[in-house]
């Protein structure tokens, strides 16, 4: 067993290993949005179901030897296309079908290499099956995922803090060639066994041997389905977290490793999971969850976690459980894992992909909490053809449906449109919604602008107030410090993030602003139901709003002159990490005058990025200032907001530190690494 053991646990260990690696490396290039992570799932699904596909029909159809054979050229042919880091040929030139692009570069960059890795769990226990009819191969595939769960686990905690990306792709190269040579043990063993050709095949029928229960058609059903439920609700609570946090790799790992961890623990014995716990459990969890996204503004981010977390792990349990108590006999091995996978990655292609065009918010994890109570209450429906069947567990079951569906109303409710919403649409870049406040006010009326739960401006509807500034805007706040007391006054400024283009409204006759924005649902929206662009442009500035990635615009562009560059791009609520690195901000310095500020925006609950930007002063030689804005009663419509400006302008930047010496912190107390486009670790900066 040994070689088969090392083999499936070394590949199980870099396939889930890669995930996160490559999804970091291409997330800059599409904004940093949560949709880049739930598309590259997308693509790890598929490709695992090719490769259970080909471990399935070369078992049936292919002897021993030609199965060694046609294995050991796929694994020289994978070692071929190292190394796996994608060429910057693919970085995108549109903000146009992101989706097909992202699966076409990660077909490009990991495409046969993942694919050999996917082969690895059912391929190696069909060949284990071969060779020891007499020992069951289930515990191989705990074992599999035990190092899938390791590598997630490692990622976050040992190598993104330690190693920069390049070496890790190194690394991982290193590894292929182990897992080859270990692959290439177990195709030599078999090769050696399979002389004769004449050890069955799992799946394949033999006169001389016992029957064996053929799998019904609604088996195979609950084999899609149950997979499918678990996998679109992981895919579906990790596009919430990381809309209402960051997109980043520890909340790409958390859920995914406890969704792992379901199948580690129901695979390995029947024992970890028990009917009569983990239904009520699964209930429980959901009244919980309900609660919580009802209360989420309200709620702490461990809370949130933990909820979200708490409830995918117990409805896996749930989903994996009674699959497992499903399986077949092992001459059904490779169509049982089959049948996952494309569970697996029916589930992906409803959250990555159906979703974004049926729902205007992020639904889907009601919906697959929801279709989770149904399937499970169908799984527990009895059989009433079976011999000796009492009609008191029927009715048993008919009360035990109550709570089910009162879950999936719940869940239907709560994700219902609310009252005051004007205008609701959804694509690759997130869920945006336009909400009216205070219409019964006169005068204080307003439209307000909503990126999933995160506040992307607003602005007052009366036409003497309009043009008023509001939220993270105010006069006080750091970026009109910086704006309002630049010295030259034909100004030019900078903005990264357009909103409902607030900030376009500093703007004066003869002034030049530029905005860059990657979403073109929010040009939309900031053009038709908001006026601040428009109002500018009327009172005599010029605006242009360049679409795309920021930074890979600014890549591409000639130098700007910026008097103020204000970096406010949030992506669920803190700006892209690829906006605050090293190699960012050599950018951002070529478009800056010399006496220009960048003004940074960090206002979040969750994350404490001013020791990053001091990093970031102190490597370039800017001079830095962090300004506080708080909100009083009487300016209500003023967000608290934290700015934090760089400039080599002493003299601006000591004017603005004497105008609130209050409400300014000149340094940062925590010590974080620089952070590079191939380092960035944001464990050290969260607040729980």
């Amino acid at each position: 067993m040994l070689p088969f053991a090392l083999t499936i646990f070394t590949g199980a260990f870099l396939l889930f290993l890669v995930q996160p690696l490559i999804g970091k490396y291409i997330l800059p290039w599409f904004g940093g949005t949560p949709g880049v992570w739930t598309t590259c799932m997308l693509f790890f699904q598929m490709v695992l179901l090719a490769g259970y596909a080909y471990a399935h029909f070369t078992s049936r159809w292919l002897k021993p030897r030609q199965q060694a054979l046609l294995h050991l050229v796929l694994l020289g042919t994978a070692v071929a296309m190292l190394p796996i880091t994608p060429s910057d040929a693919w970085k995108p030139q549109s903000v146009d079908s992101p989706i097909g692009h992202i699966l076409l570069l990660l077909g490009a960059s990991i495409g046969l290499p993942y694919f050999v890795l996917s082969t690895t769990g059912p391929l190696m226990q069909a060949w284990f099956a071969r060779l020891h009819p007499d020992r069951s191969p289930y515990r191989l595939y705990a074992l599999s995922n035990i190092g899938s769960l390791l590598a997630l686990l490692g990622f976050p905690f040992l190598f993104e803090p330690v190693l920069a990306r390049k070496v890790q792709a190194e690394y991982w190269g290193w590894g292929l060639v182990a897992y080859v040579v270990s692959a290439a043990w177990c195709a030599w063993l078999l090769w050696k066994r399979g002389v004769a050709d004449e050890i069955p095949a799992p799946g394949s029928t033999n006169a001389e041997e016992e029957p064996v229960e053929v799998p019904s058609l609604r088996r195979k059903f609950l084999w899609l389905a149950l997979p499918a439920c678990a996998s679109a609700l992981l895919l579906a609570t990790t596009n919430k977290l990381c809309q209402d946090v960051a997109v980043i790799p520890f909340l790409w790992v958390l859920p995914l490793s406890l969704y792992l961890l379901t199948f580690i623990l129901c695979f390995d014995a029947q024992r970890w999971y028990w009917r009569p716990l983990f239904l009520p459990a699964m209930l429980g969890c959901f009244g919980w969850l309900i609660y919580v996204l009802a209360k989420i503004n309200s709620i702490g981010i461990g809370w949130q976690v933990s909820a979200f977390c708490l409830t995918l792990f117990v409805a896996c349990m749930v989903c994996h459980g009674e699959l497992y108590a499903l399986k077949p006999h092992p001459r059904w091995l490779t169509g049982f894992y089959l049948m996952i996978s494309l569970g697996g990655a029916v589930g992906g292609f409803l959250v990555a992909v159906v979703a974004p065009h049926v729902f205007t918010t992020y639904a889907e994890l009601a919906w697959s909490c929801g279709a989770c109570a149904v399937l499970v209450w169908l799984v527990c429906l009895p059989n009433w053809r079976a011999p000796g069947f009492q009609w008191w567990r029927f009715h048993a079951w008919l009360a035990g449906s109550l709570p089910a569906l009162a879950v999936c109303l719940a869940f239907y409710i709560q994700s219902h449109e609310r009252d005051n919403l004007v205008e609701a649409s959804r694509n690759f870049y997130g869920a945006m919604s336009v909400l009216d406040y205070n219409e019964e006010t006169p005068g204080s009326r307003y439209l307000l602008l909503q990126h999933g739960r995160i506040t992307h401006g607003f602005q007052l509807t009366d036409p003497e107030q309009r043009r008023r500034i509001t939220t993270y805007y105010g006069e006080k706040s750091g970026v009109a410090l910086a704006i309002l007391n630049f010295p030259r006054k034909e100004k030019r400024i900078g903005v990264v993030g357009l909103g409902t283009g607030t900030l376009a409204a500093f703007g004066q006759k003869g002034d030049y602003v530029r905005i860059y924005e990657i979403n073109t649902e929010v040009k939309r929206l900031a053009t038709s139901r908001f006026t601040f662009v428009n109002d500018t442009i009327t009172n005599g500035a010029k605006v242009d709003i360049i679409m795309g990635d920021a930074r890979l615009s600014m890549e591409r562009e000639e130098p700007q002159k910026l008097d103020v560059l204000a970096l406010d791009a949030f992506s669920s609520d803190a700006i892209p990490v690829h906006l605050l690195t090293k190699e960012a901000v050599q950018i951002y310095q070529k478009h800056l005058a010399p006496d220009g500020v960048l003004a940074v925006h960090i206002s979040n609950r969750y994350l404490d990025l001013e020791p990053v930007v001091a990093n970031l002063a102190k490597e370039f030689g800017y001079s830095m200032v962090t300004v506080e804005d708080s909100n009083t009663a009487e300016e209500w419509w003023i967000y608290t907001s934290t700015w934090v400006l760089l400039s080599k302008n002493t003299t601006l930047i000591d004017a603005i530190t004497s105008l609130s010496p209050a409400e300014t912190k000149e340094k940062s107390h925590k010590l974080v690494p620089l952070w590079t486009d191939d380092y960035a670790s944001l464990l050290p900066i969260m607040s729980w």
